[in-house]
């Protein structure tokens, strides 16, 4: 679904092509239809031959109603600039190609009107007026010039081609049913239906609206129900964004909403008086001073406001600057909403911009620290610029604040924002002003966990009877080095085992479901070997006996605990090694020492192992030698 919208000088034809293409006359008020002129916003739909369906809001083309103008194109997708081919661009062509500039709508073309009117000779040279317009605006960019089409309503010349160039512009062009976030309705109708009750129209930027939703109205903060939804005239459950929706609204009388009212959930969007932006005037504006009076125009609502110049005494024709404006009454406003503002007294658009802040302080001119603030913002929300600077691996608190060029209060708020949406999480405990911390993007977390699991997996496919990935081999595989990466790992491994993903055990890292598995013909042999280690517990086996079983078999063994080696050549059974500690611990509590005949006599066994289970005992500071004997470490 999209949204396009008509510009042009009055009386170049716009609503007659739209009644011509789509059979809905958008003049819909008695006098429009009388004086036939377009008066305020009207609307259509059409379906292109590809399929796509388009929602058309038609505006008047007279100076004297340029306002209504404004709050029919705050939300169109592409725009169809209309000039009459026998007369050319005109005073409010000028205008509108103004405001479409300033708005920032990149995609759309051209219409010719009247074609039959004229010669070849004579389009041509209207064509090339047009460019001349067009020239230095988004319109007329020299990557994507805006297509010209010429065409006749009344012969019907050139319909046809219209329809396919403007499927073709909207190929191009993004469709907004797939954006999320908070819905806003901007009104730009009020009206009332017999037995229906409150109805308002607009274009649906962001989220939905479902039937049965509490809505709020703002920026008076009215609280309703939606009691019903449409969309070109067809009864809707859910209204998706870029669309043209009717709303009928429960709770709320007609009388209590206007054009410039925002329809949006509960909570969450605040109105404001203030709002920085930087303001950027047209090439033919007046100069703008300290303190001017302007009317502004967001979305569908308009404003009396003045203008703080925060960085130069004056703005002149064709130049910008960061400017607070200081408005009458509140207005819903959101960050990034684009803006124009006219000066009352003559009623000229002189400039527009994109909000910046919605809900700033009031500021003092000349700051260096509050033009630096919004220098920072104008890159991107604080959100955003932190979401930019985490990257896709982990990062330390205090190189994510610097990476992100702000201040640490504010940087603490966007992570809030972004942890509770999920886009980022921390790896530590909570933040610490000093940095000891860790924080990482969620996608980046998503990326380096399934790597690891990747990795883990696939060691745990190659060698099926080891117990785990030794804890190094997998964080060199994972890109992290020693120092700081290395220090990140760990975090990271940490977060993992918390979350029940991998276990971590001695030196290896595995999946938490992994367990090493045994074929039939090792099954055999461990059972085999086990029953000799059983047989003479103190006496077991030799190496010679062993080996022959290959070391991943014997690796089996003294992972999963059934046996212990007490050096390179010398194995016992779990049982036994745990009867032997047992004995050694309650001698040396009760005797004070322990000998090597003296645990070779109680067991039964050889001077070879007794010396060789003392000696492992005394590397791990459970035993001291003193002489012949072992005693207490």
């Amino acid at each position: 679904m999209y949204v396009i919208g008509t510009a042009g000088h009055v009386d170049h034809g716009k609503s007659t092509l739209v009644h011509t293409l789509t059979g809905i006359n958008p003049d819909r008020l008695a006098e429009e239809q009388r004086r036939e002129m377009t008066i305020d916003l009207g609307f259509a739909h059409l379906k292109l031959p590809s399929g796509k369906q388009v929602s058309i809001v038609d505006v008047p083309g007279h100076e004297r109603f340029i306002k209504n103008m404004l709050a029919g194109v705050g939300g169109i997708d592409a725009a169809l600039l209309i000039v009459a081919a026998d007369e050319g661009v005109m005073p409010q062509t000028a205008e509108h190609i103004h405001i479409l500039d300033l708005l920032g709508v990149e995609r759309g073309l051209v219409v010719l009107t009247k074609a039959d009117l004229v010669d070849t000779e004579w389009l041509e040279l209207v064509r090339e007026d047009v460019r001349g317009c067009l020239a230095g605006t988004v319109l007329g960019d020299a990557t994507a010039p805006w297509p010209m089409v010429a065409v006749s309503a009344r012969t019907g010349a050139g319909l046809k081609e219209l329809k396919q160039t403007l499927d073709q512009v909207l190929e191009q062009t993004p469709s907004r049913t797939l954006t999320r976030g908070v819905p806003r309705l901007p009104v730009d109708r009020v009206f009332t239906i017999g037995g229906f009750g409150t109805v308002v129209t607009g274009t649906l930027t962001d989220g939905q609206l479902t039937v049965g939703q509490e809505i709020e109205v703002q920026p008076k903060g009215l609280r309703g129900r939606v009691r019903g939804l449409q969309t070109h005239g067809s009864k809707e459950e859910t209204a998706l964004p870029g669309t043209r929706v009717a709303v009928n609204i429960a709770g709320i009388g007609v009388e209590e909403l206007e054009r410039g009212s925002v329809v949006t959930l509960p909570g969450q969007l605040q109105p404001t008086t203030l709002l920085d932006l930087k303001l950027r005037l047209i090439a033919d504006a007046p100069v703008l001073e300290q303190n001017d009076a302007l009317d502004l125009f967001v979305a569908a609502s308009e404003v009396r406001c003045r203008v703080t110049l925060l960085e130069a005494d004056e703005l002149r024709p064709g130049t910008g600057g960061w400017v607070q404006l200081r408005l009458e009454r509140p207005i819903a406003a959101m960050r990034g909403d684009r803006c124009i503002v006219r000066i009352p007294s003559p009623s000229i658009t002189v400039g527009g911009g994109r909000i910046q802040d919605a809900h700033p302080a009031r500021h003092r001119r000349f700051r260096a620290d509050v033009l630096d603030r919004l220098e920072t913002l104008s890159r991107g929300t604080p959100a955003e610029l932190l979401l930019q600077a985490l990257g896709d691996e982990p990062l330390e608190w205090a190189a994510a604040v610097k990476a992100s060029g702000l201040d640490e209060a504010t940087a603490a708020t966007a992570l809030g924002e972004l942890v509770a949406s999920g886009q980022a999480l921390l790896l530590g405990p909570e933040v610490q002003p000093q940095g000891s911390s860790w924080v990482m993007s969620g996608q980046g977390w998503v990326k380096l966990s399934a790597t690891i699991m990747r990795l883990l997996a696939s060691y745990h496919k190659k060698w099926t009877l080891r117990l785990g990935m030794p804890r190094e081999e997998l964080k060199s595989k994972t890109g992290f080095g020693s120092g700081g990466t290395g220090r990140a790992f760990d975090v990271v491994l940490r977060r993992l085992t918390t979350g029940g993903v991998v276990v971590v055990a001695d030196a290896a890292v595995r999946l938490h479901d992994w367990t090493p598995r045994l074929n039939q013909v090792q099954q055999r042999q461990v059972e085999l070997l086990l029953r000799d280690f059983r047989a003479e517990p103190f006496a077991p086996p030799t190496k010679a006996e062993w080996e022959p079983l290959g070391p991943e078999l014997i690796g089996y063994l003294l992972d999963t605990g059934q046996l212990v080696r007490v050096n390179p050549d010398v194995l016992f059974a779990a049982e036994a090694f745990q009867k032997l500690v047992e004995w050694t611990v309650q001698t040396l509590d009760a005797v004070g020492e322990v000998t090597v005949a003296s645990l070779r006599d109680h067991f039964g066994t050889t001077r070879k192992y007794a010396l060789a289970f003392l000696e492992y005992l005394d590397e791990r500071k459970i035993t001291r030698r003193v002489g012949d004997v072992r005693v207490k470490y």
